[in-house]
Formats: C-alpha cells, sequence, structure tokens
C-alpha cells in the first residue's frame, strides 16, 4: 500500500472541499502519479468526479455503515498500487451521526486509517480569526492529527499574507499548503441530490486543465505529496467483525464455497443508474461474481447468461422518457423477474422496477417496468435524508439479529404499496422506529435503501448464492 496520503476535510460544509480536492487529484494525475481516490460518507457523486479526473475509481469510506476493520481494510486494499491516496472529506470534520465525533465522520475515517488531515477552511470574510478557527481543530482530538491547511476562497495576495502570517504566530508548527483565489467558474453544477453528476457534466480536458493549474500556481504539491500516512491506532470500536449474517434464513439462501459454479451477475451502469458503492461490487466478485455491466437507456437486451440482476441508484426521473420508451429491456427484465431470477434494487432501481412515474412539474407520464404495482412521483421538497439500520425480518422468521446499514436520499415517494407484497425491512435511524420496507416479489428485493455490503458480510455471499441457484436449475 503506498505510505503517502492525506485527508481533505473542512471546519463546514461548503469550504470547497470537492473543488479543492478535485484539482490537488489533477495535479497529481498530470504530474504522472497514480492517484489513490476516496470519498468519506455514502455520497455517491463526489466519486464520479475522482474517477473522471483520476481513471480509477473512487471508494466510500464509512464509519457508520460499516465496521472500522472493514473501513480500515478497504482503505489498505484500495491504495495498493498507487503513488498516493487523496481521500475526500464529508461535511466538516468531526461532523457525524448525532453528536459523537467519531461515528461516521471524517474525523473516524482519519483516525482509523492513519490518515493526516489538511484542512480547507473557506478564508471569505475571515483574516486573523481563521487562526483561532485553525487552532481548535489541532486541539480537538489527539487521534486526529491536522498536517496543515489550505486557504480557499482567498480575496488578494495581501488577504492571502495575512492569514498565512496568522498561523505562523498562533501554529508555527503547522504548514500552510497555499492559498487558492476566490474564482467561482471554478464551481461544479448542483441539483436536488447534490452537484450534478459526472455522467451529465463531464469535466472538459480544459476544465481539468484549470483545475490543475490552480493546484501547482498556488499549493505546495511537492508538501503534500510528501505527507505520510501513520500507523492507525487501535479502533475506537474494539476491532469487532463486520455484522454477521444469520444462516439460518435469508431472503437469497444460503450455501458452503464449496459449492461454487460460475455466475453472472448483470449490473445496471449508466446515466441513470450511477450510485452504486464500488465495493459492494468488489464484494459480489470476492463472493465469486462476475459484474456485467449493462445499461437499461441504451441496451435492448439484458447480458446474455446472466443469473441475476442489480439496479443500484440514479436518477431515473431524469431520463423517464428514454426509460418508458425502451419497451425491450423493460420487457426483459420483467421476464427475468418473473422467470424467478433474482434481482436486487435499491432507490432508482427500485422506482424502474414500479409501473412508473405520475406526471406533474412539466413531467409525461412514463410507464417503466411494472413488478411492483404502485407509480413513484417527484416532490418538490426533499422526501428521505440520512443513515438507515435495516433489521432483516420476513414471514419465516428472523434473517440477521443484527441486520445491515445503509443511506437513503431521495426526493421521491411512492404510491401505498399493496398489503399482498411482503415486507423484508424494520428500519430505523438512531433508535427510532421507521416502519417496514425492503418489498420482495418472487426473488425481487427492492427498497429506496442504500445498502453497503460492508456492514454485514453476509450480503454478497448470499445474493451471489441465490444468482447461482437459478443458474444451475
Amino acid at each position: 500500500m503506498t505510505r503517502r496520503g492525506f485527508l481533505l476535510a473542512a471546519p463546514q460544509s461548503g469550504s470547497g472541499k470537492t473543488t479543492v480536492a478535485l484539482a490537488v487529484m489533477a495535479a497529481f494525475r498530470r504530474r504522472g502519479m497514480a492517484v489513490a481516490p476516496f470519498k468519506c460518507g455514502p455520497d455517491f457523486i463526489d466519486p464520479g468526479y475522482h474517477r473522471l479526473v483520476t481513471g480509477r475509481p473512487s471508494v466510500n469510506l464509512d464509519g457508520w455503515m460499516c465496521p472500522e476493520p472493514f473501513v480500515a481494510g478497504t482503505f489498505r486494499l484500495h491504495a495498493s498500487g498507487a503513488d498516493v491516496a487523496v481521500v475526500e472529506g464529508v461535511m466538516g470534520l468531526f461532523d457525524g451521526i448525532g453528536h459523537a465525533p467519531m461515528e461516521g465522520s471524517s474525523a473516524q475515517v482519519a483516525a482509523v486509517c492513519g490518515l493526516p488531515v489538511v484542512l480547507v477552511v473557506n478564508a471569505r470574510g475571515m483574516a486573523a480569526s481563521a487562526a483561532a478557527l485553525v487552532k481548535g481543530f489541532v486541539g480537538y482530538d489527539e487521534r486526529v492529527r491536522i498536517a496543515g491547511v489550505i486557504f480557499n476562497n482567498v480575496g488578494s495576495p495581501s488577504h492571502g499574507e495575512l492569514l498565512c502570517r496568522s498561523v505562523a504566530t498562533a501554529l508555527p508548527e503547522l504548514t500552510v499548503f497555499g492559498c487558492i483565489p476566490r474564482d467561482d467558474s471554478l464551481g461544479i453544477p448542483s441539483r436536488h441530490l447534490g452537484l450534478v453528476t459526472a455522467e451529465d457534466n463531464p469535466l472538459s480536458p480544459d476544465y481539468l486543465e484549470r483545475l490543475a493549474d490552480v493546484a501547482e500556481n498556488c499549493l505546495d504539491m511537492a508538501g503534500l505529496a510528501d505527507i505520510h500516512i501513520l500507523t492507525a491506532p487501535p479502533f475506537s470500536k474494539g476491532g469487532e467483525p463486520p455484522l454477521p449474517a444469520n444462516d439460518d434464513a435469508a431472503p437469497f439462501e444460503k450455501e458452503r464455497l464449496e459449492e461454487r459454479s460460475p455466475v453472472r451477475i448483470a449490473v445496471a451502469r449508466d446515466a441513470a443508474f450511477c450510485f452504486v458503492y464500488e465495493d459492494n461490487l468488489r464484494l459480489l466478485r470476492e463472493a465469486g461474481a462476475e459484474v456485467v455491466p449493462f445499461s437499461p437507456l441504451a441496451d435492448v437486451h439484458l447480458p446474455p447468461g446472466i443469473h441475476g440482476i442489480y439496479l443500484p441508484g440514479g436518477y431515473p426521473e431524469l431520463y423517464a422518457e428514454r426509460l418508458a420508451a425502451n419497451s425491450a429491456m423493460k420487457a426483459a427484465v420483467r421476464d427475468a423477474v418473473e422467470a424467478g431470477m433474482p434481482v436486487y434494487a435499491e432507490c432508482g432501481g427500485f422506482i424502474y422496477l414500479t409501473r412508473g412515474m405520475e406526471s406533474g412539474e412539466g413531467r409525461q407520464e412514463a410507464d417503466f417496468v411494472g413488478i411492483f404495482p404502485v407509480r413513484a412521483r417527484m416532490l418538490p421538497k426533499r422526501k428521505a435524508l440520512g443513515y438507515r439500520q435495516v433489521e432483516f425480518t420476513a414471514a419465516f422468521g428472523v434473517i440477521a439479529a443484527d441486520g445491515a446499514r445503509g443511506h437513503e436520499f431521495h426526493y421521491s415517494e411512492v404510491g401505498t404499496m399493496p398489503d399482498a407484497v411482503e415486507r423484508c425491512y424494520r428500519v430505523s435511524r438512531q433508535g427510532k422506529e421507521l416502519g417496514r420496507e425492503g418489498y420482495r416479489l418472487q426473488n425481487c428485493l427492492a427498497s429506496y435503501i442504500h445498502l453497503h455490503f460492508g456492514s454485514n458480510d453476509g450480503i454478497a455471499p448470499t445474493f451471489t448464492a441465490a444468482c447461482r441457484r437459478y443458474g444451475s436449475r
């Protein structure tokens, strides 16, 4: 694994972490360095831009959804072979779930992975107070090492000099890696779920060159490249293993590892279905699956010889007309479900399996696959946001006592699901019950929740085993 890397964090959201992270990654890559990109938290959009800039998949690191040993292990695995690892934080450095600074925060990832932190501070309207802010972060938690600071949105060269002098006086041992001038043209467009995705807004070569120029001209890139990863301290949660899967029952029944045979799982990957945790795909591969990408937008057939389907989230509402017009693909997916093929769908993938989108806000009604007898509608306000704890339940008993963890974020809702459709999830957030979800018809399981397969080490093998058994029939 590379021994060089750092985590770019900030005192609060809106400080410019994503732009700075992309600029640093672009500059490293232009120098000929292999960059391993990561994103703290459950976000899907930033990793898409990381992949576009670095040419490597960006991996989510989340200490609430996944056990700390899994987070540390996946960091080591994906950083292997790179010259430098760059991790983009989420929200403010110590912001996580609830009041606990080490529950789902960037600080937790830094501590677990031994990553020094480079603090990105939005200096707009600040002078010497910036040093006080940084000093507070430096001394807040001994488990987190602040390696230096980058000032963003700096108004002028004299403003930058003032910021640097104030830090040198208050924190002489701390490195200021540079000051980035205010430039609104470097911003990335946003929509209701955050930034516009890389699929919808591919960054032009000229823009990437500008980002790299900004980093080279304004930052100490040699100093950033020389930040060394620390030896990670013991896990704050005692190093417990991933959440266990119960061997008694599951939506997709388990099998012994020695009974493996080839299995191919089709995974929707296009502009409409672009939200998937890279580790979910890795864990499916490690369970023996061949992951076969396909496009519900462009393809008219499912990939040949498949034994299961994974429909991730995305923006199907933005591509409703094209998805609805692709009758051949809708029929292929419907036939697969009706034939008993194992299908797992989350959020946008779940919507694709409903009867379609209702009309409204200038949209025409759009018909989708029609497995679930409801339609989805877009709402003017956010419907759901936050982490979710899932306990698996079913008519035949408990599936996994500790269940799995995931995240939910959407502006749509579906109509009332008939009681005849089985609910396999009991959902909660921080101990508060949120109701029953996880809808199953035949071997098709769908939900608004994006489960992280790293939260329960039985999910990927269980789904893969079900697909393998279907293929053996």
